[in-house]
């Protein structure tokens, strides 16, 4: 029941003014926020979504993608990059919509140029190579980096993850690994300092056009922060179990000037929502970035979106073959990065090529007859052996290729006099002779056939690879036929049928080697390293996962090579 004093101020009050009070005790209750009963629907991520955290730019940035994204039925969208996120009731960024309007969150965040915590940083526990999920809630949405210690968490509201950390661990300084923008908690004021720049460039490289000529120019190490050097560009990647057939196809690529180039340049390629193309443009930018504060890059959020793009065909722990991986990479980066007028890429631009196919395919009138024993009549046969080229028959096709393969002759059956076994060698030039356009290739798959090859197209860079393993009912064989190549100068149209340049063009059929990945120990339980050039001092390193040593280049040419990539001189013939 009302007091007297307020009966008697309620009858000073008008009608109107009654109406209005009555009107805004109802705006508040409904702008007021859920009871945590009722919004929890995880216990572990409950705590991070109850509590607004972002500020009126985030919020009005993230309003205008809603616009240009669909809403799918069940209160998904996607933003910018292809990522599912979750709808408003779900996400600690976007529990802040309603309040806006209705007034709860309508101040600016405050921004400080200084903060009395910015001496705990500590830049040696930074590691922003993995996935950016909430060590507690497990979430990817909203997502703070503690500068202190080093670990992620969800939010920055009062009962956010971070916010629970800022008080039990006594840690202040948090950035955004959407934003990059640094917070101190739990005061919860942005923090506007020059000298967490650095922390922002690990955090995302960027690189300049300016900066992007010049690289192939540089011959400066750089410093980690723990003292040791590293070239940019030549930089370990850690073996996350068995993933070593990704490192060397990684390390492979990185030397290819256009390819490099392009995903240096997030702008190129800022259209595609491939999650599988923004992460390997992530991985080049930390490759090749100068100011890294450790000496070796951790491709985790690469190998991440390869196993859900590949079906996990390509997957942490199941050794993997590089030259198969090469091919699927290659044509998957493709199919997202065309565009939908031309079917044309970065990747077709660096490796694509033309080959003229001949297939004979043996006629079964034919062959049935001679299977019987019965006699050939006269148009079928004749004196100069036109039989045998009538039994099959001939179709000409012309397809483009990524890759060219190459048959190494079989091994010796026996060992030598000292009772070791014979390693025998070849040159390249005579395992060439395939794409000649006269030799016959035997395939028995998907039918049998006999097959010619010419090159009537080179690109700018070619990928070549052994047939070193084949495999049967009962294990895999190794080949292990040392195959003779030269580092410099490789000359084609010495060796197979080049295409006629057009008018005003000149023939480019002179490579140089700049990556060549090799295979070492027994099929299934071996290892793979590369050996690649390093352009600004035309000097050969030999990488194997975080291991990198400068090498000599005649011992490029001693090893078991199993994929190489050749770059063609852009010199005039």
């Amino acid at each position: 029941m009302a007091s007297k004093r307020e009966r008697e101020t309620n009858k000073g009050l008008g009608e109107e003014e009654l109406d209005a009070e009555a009107k805004r005790q109802r705006k508040d209750e409904e702008s007021s926020p859920p009871s945590a009963a009722a919004s929890i629907a995880n216990p572990l991520s409950g705590l991070a979504n109850n509590y607004a955290d972002i500020d009126e730019e985030e919020y009005y940035d993230r309003k205008g993608k809603l616009s240009t994204n669909e809403r799918r039925n069940d209160g998904s969208q996607k933003n910018g990059n292809g990522y599912e996120e979750l709808g408003d009731s779900d996400s600690d960024d976007d529990d802040s919509s309603e309040p806006l309007y209705g007034g709860r969150r309508s101040r600016q965040i405050e921004v400080r140029k200084d903060c009395p915590y910015l001496d705990t940083v500590n830049r040696q526990v930074l590691d922003f190579d993995f996935e950016k999920f909430c060590s507690v809630s497990l979430s990817n949405l909203n997502v703070y980096a503690c500068l202190v210690c080093g670990k992620y968490y969800q939010g920055r509201g009062k009962s956010s993850h971070a916010y629970t950390h800022s008080l039990e661990a006594g840690h202040h300084v948090y950035i955004n690994l959407r934003t990059e923008k640094v917070y101190c908690l739990p005061d919860g004021y942005e923090i506007n300092d020059p000298s967490l720049d650095d922390i922002r460039n690990v955090l995302n490289p960027r690189f300049t056009p300016k900066d992007v000529e010049l690289l192939d120019k540089n011959k400066q190490w750089s410093r980690a922060l723990d003292g040791s050097s590293y070239l940019p560009g030549m930089v370990g990647l850690n073996n996350i179990k068995e993933t070593d057939f990704v490192n060397v196809t990684i390390q492979s690529l990185m030397r290819v000037t256009p390819l490099r180039n392009f995903f240096l340049i997030p702008e190129n390629y800022q259209h595609c929502k491939s999650p599988l193309v923004h992460r390997f443009g992530e991985l080049t930018r930390k490759i090749w970035h100068s100011r890294n504060f450790k000496g070796q890059v951790s491709p985790h959020e690469f190998l991440q979106a390869v196993m859900k793009a590949s079906k996990k065909r390509f997957r942490i722990g199941a050794q993997s073959d590089p030259v198969e991986f090469m091919s699927w990479l290659l044509n998957t980066l493709h199919a997202d990065l065309k565009s939908s007028k031309k079917n044309t890429s970065i990747i077709y631009d660096c490796f694509q090529g033309e080959l003229e196919v001949v297939k004979e395919i043996p006629n079964k009138g034919i062959t049935d007859k001679k299977e019987n024993g019965e006699d050939l009549n006269k148009n079928e046969k004749n004196s100069d052996g036109a039989t045998e080229r009538d039994a099959f028959v001939k179709e000409t096709s012309k397809m483009p290729f990524l890759m060219l393969g190459l048959d190494l002759p079989p091994p010796p059956l026996f060992k030598d006099v000292m009772e070791k076994n014979i390693i025998p060698q070849v040159p390249l030039f005579n395992i060439l002779k395939k794409f000649d356009g006269e030799t016959v290739t035997e395939v028995v798959r998907p039918h049998i056939a006999r097959m010619r090859y010419r090159v009537t197209k080179l690109p700018k860079y070619i990928i070549i690879h052994m047939r070193r393993f084949t495999k049967n009912n009962f294990f895999v064989e190794k080949n292990p036929t040392l195959v003779n190549f030269p580092v410099k100068n490789l000359e084609l149209k010495d060796y197979i049928p080049l295409p006629t340049p057009k008018e005003n063009e000149k023939l480019r059929s002179k490579y140089d080697l700049i990556a060549n990945v090799v295979h070492d120990g027994k099929p299934g339980e071996g290892f793979y390293r590369v050996f690649v050039q390093r352009k600004s001092e035309e000097l050969w390193y030999e990488m194997q996962d975080l291991h990198v040593s400068e090498t000599l280049p005649h011992l490029v040419a001693l090893s078991e090579a199993y994929m190489q990539i050749y770059e063609q001189q852009q010199q005039q013939q």
